[in-house]
């Protein structure tokens, strides 16, 4: 006749080393669910990064704006119309407008630079900036607004 004891030593050696394997697997799992979650982190923080540009560039469109507003004869005689890279060549006031407009562009986004042009037939500034982003490389955003 078999006793209780003689049961559960046999039932004990008959499960040895499952426990570890399930372990394993447990751990398996588990690494690469937080691998997972670490790209999904990381992809976040990109897309963040440039949304935040993005907003940058939206703030400094109309920072230039409301300046041009302020001087609105000189805007619509076209002494604030720029290309990439250059200066305008009205001294003072303006000049001293867009070498801060540039500067925080250069500051806040990466490889950032603008354009304005003025029409005075209607009164219509185009501002359009550019930068460079990690994900989609150059972006462009471009604004008309009335002066």
């Amino acid at each position: 006749m078999l006793t209780m004891s003689h049961y559960q030593q046999r039932s004990g050696t008959k499960q040895r080393g499952v426990g570890l394997v399930e372990v394993l697997v447990t751990v398996l799992v588990t690494s690469v669910g937080l691998l997972g979650i670490a790209a999904l982190h990381l992809s976040s923080l990109r897309n963040n990064f440039d949304a935040n540009s993005r907003s940058y560039a939206s703030m400094l469109a109309s920072d230039i704006a409301d300046r041009m507003r302020g001087n609105r004869t000189a805007a619509l005689n076209g002494d604030y119309n720029v290309g990439y890279g250059t200066v305008p060549s009205t001294a003072g006031t303006i000049q001293d407008d867009v070498s801060a407009w540039r500067a925080s562009l250069t500051q806040a986004l990466p490889a950032g630079d603008g354009t304005i042009t003025v029409d005075n037939a209607t009164n219509i500034a185009t501002i359009v900036i550019r930068w460079d982003e990690r994900s989609t490389g150059a972006m462009t955003f471009t604004t008309l607004t009335e002066i």
